[in-house]
C-alpha cells in the first residue's frame, strides 16, 4: 500500500503502560501440565531453527535440518500421544551461502528455509548489493528472507526513505516472503519502533521481527507488545493479517510460553501458528526438551539425551 503517516506520527507511546502490561501478561494466565505441554509443542511448531555463527558449514547445517524434521525425541512424542502426527520446526534459517545445503536436507518435509539478507546484521551495504544478495538467497532456494532495515532512516524519521527502502527488498523477494527486522535494540523509543512497524507493513514486509539477535537488547516483552499493538492497528485499518517474530534473546521454554500468551492475550488464537507466528531461536529448544521430557518421565534427562541443535 502507498506509505500513510497518518497511520503512525503522533501515535504516543506510554512507556510506563507498556512495561506495566508486559509484565503482568506472564502472571494473568496460568499454563501447566499438561496444557504447558501443549503450549510448549506448539513453540516448536513455531520456532524458526537457526544457525548464524561465523564458523557455520554445511555439516552443521545438515544436522539442524535433521532437528528440524524431528525435533522431539521419539520417546516424548509417544508419551505426549503424538504418535503417527508430524511435528516439525516452523522453518530453519542460515546464511545466504548456506541455504542449498538446507534445501537439500529439508527436501520433501515441508520446511521452509530462510535466509537472512541485506548485509545481516547491521545492513550498512549499498542498496545495490542487499538486494543482489536477496536475489542471490532466493535463487538459491530460500522461502522467506530475513532483512534487516537501515536503523538511521527510523531515528531520523525519514519514512519515505524506510519506506523505498522495504518497499524495493519486497520487490526483490519475489514469491518468498519477507520478514522485516526492525532491530528495536537500537531505536532508542517505543514510539521509533511503532512507527518502524507501520512503515514496513505498509511497504509489505509479510512478518516484522524484532532483532537480529547481533544487538545489546534483542526481543523484550515491552517492545514485542507495541509491535503487537502495531500489527493489530494495521489489521483493523486494512484487512490485512502480517506475522511477527521474536527473536535473540530467548532460551527457555519460560519465553516460549511468555511470547505464545502475549500472542494469544493480544491478537488471539490465529496467531499461535506459524503462518503468522514465528520464534526466532535455537537454544530454546533444549530447554523445552527438559521440561517435556519431565512431564512425560517425571525426571529431568541430561542434555545428552536429546540431539543437538
Amino acid at each position: 500500500m502507498p506509505l500513510r503517516p497518518e497511520m503512525f506520527e503522533g501515535h504516543a507511546v506510554n512507556r510506563s503502560a507498556a512495561e506495566r502490561r508486559a509484565a503482568t501478561l506472564t502472571t494473568r494466565r496460568s499454563v501447566k501440565k499438561a496444557h504447558q505441554a501443549a503450549w510448549l509443542v506448539n513453540a516448536v511448531r513455531c520456532m524458526d531453527l537457526t544457525t548464524l555463527a561465523g564458523d557455520d558449514t554445511a555439516a552443521r547445517v545438515r544436522r539442524l535440518c535433521a532437528k528440524a524434521r524431528s525435533p522431539l525425541a521419539p520417546h516424548l512424542i509417544e508419551g505426549l500421544g503424538l504418535s503417527g502426527r508430524s511435528i516439525t520446526t516452523g522453518a530453519v534459517c542460515v546464511y545466504p551461502t548456506l541455504v542449498e545445503p538446507a534445501v537439500r536436507a529439508l527436501e520433501g518435509s515441508g520446511i521452509p528455509v530462510a535466509s537472512v539478507a541485506t548485509g545481516f546484521p547491521a545492513g550498512l551495504m549499498p542498496l545495490d548489493l542487499r538486494l543482489a544478495e536477496i536475489r542471490y538467497a532466493v535463487e538459491q532456494g530460500a522461502d522467506e528472507i530475513d532483512i534487516v532495515v537501515t536503523r538511521e532512516h527510523v531515528l531520523r524519521h525519514d519514512w519515505s526513505a524506510l519506506y523505498d527502502e522495504v518497499a524495493a527488498m519486497r520487490e526483490a523477494c519475489g514469491k518468498a516472503h519477507l520478514k522485516a527486522i526492525l532491530a528495536t535494540g537500537d531505536l532508542r523509543t517505543l514510539r521509533n519502533v511503532y512507527a518502524a512497524s507501520m512503515v514496513a507493513m505498509q511497504a509489505g514486509a509479510d512478518f516484522i521481527k524484532t532483532s537480529t539477535g547481533k544487538e545489546g537488547v534483542n526481543a523484550t516483552l515491552p517492545v514485542s507488545l507495541v509491535m503487537v499493538r502495531a500489527l493489530r492497528d494495521y489489521g483493523d485499518a486494512t484487512g490485512h493479517r502480517v506475522g511477527f517474530k521474536p527473536a535473540g534473546g530467548m532460551k527457555s521454554a519460560k519465553d516460549a510460553l511468555a511470547w505464545q500468551i502475549l500472542m494469544k492475550e493480544e491478537l488471539g488464537r490465529d496467531w499461535l501458528a506459524p503462518d503468522l507466528f514465528r520464534l526466532g531461536a535455537s537454544s530454546m529448544l533444549a530447554d523445552i526438551e527438559r521440561q517435556l521430557e519431565h512431564h512425560v518421565t517425571g525426571r529431568y534427562a541430561a542434555s545428552s539425551r536429546h540431539a543437538m541443535a
